[in-house]
């Protein structure tokens, strides 16, 4: 077992050029709880920092661009909102990818603080060099 004190996390990066949105945030999630380690406890964050570059670029299969939505409430009567996929890609790509990754962990407090560990950028650049991440799923 794990303790959370002896954990000492890396640092991964993912470039979404090329890379299918589901396939991508799936694995990006078993790096963020630490799934991918032999010292994996699940009521312990041993994950690791995951750095996605390139958002714009994200690829989803099917007709998912004409019939995705994203869900709101904005808690007034009547303020349940459905804002399409595209219109998310085109303002907020980043979006997109930390959704797809928040739906995929655990529902907790642990759940919230394992996303934190996640940074998404649209383009190439990220300000993370400093900390040497190592490629991680590359096309």
């Amino acid at each position: 077992m794990a303790k959370g004190r002896d954990t000492k996390p890396s640092w991964r990066h993912v470039d979404a050029d090329g890379q299918v949105l589901g396939r991508m945030a799936v694995e990006i999630s078993r790096v963020l709880m630490g799934k991918h380690k032999p010292t994996y406890t699940p009521h312990v964050d041993t994950g690791d920092f995951v750095v996605v570059t390139n958002a714009t670029k994200v690829r989803v299969t099917g007709r998912k661009t004409e019939t995705m939505h994203y869900d709101r409430y904005t808690y007034y009567p009547g303020g349940y909102k459905e804002i399409p996929f595209s219109r998310v890609m085109a303002k907020h790509p980043e979006r997109i990818i930390t959704e797809a990754v928040r739906r995929m962990l655990p529902k907790t407090a642990m759940g919230r603080t394992m996303l934190k560990k996640l940074k998404v950028y649209r383009g190439e650049d990220h300000p993370h060099t400093a900390q040497q991440p190592k490629p991680w799923l590359t096309a």
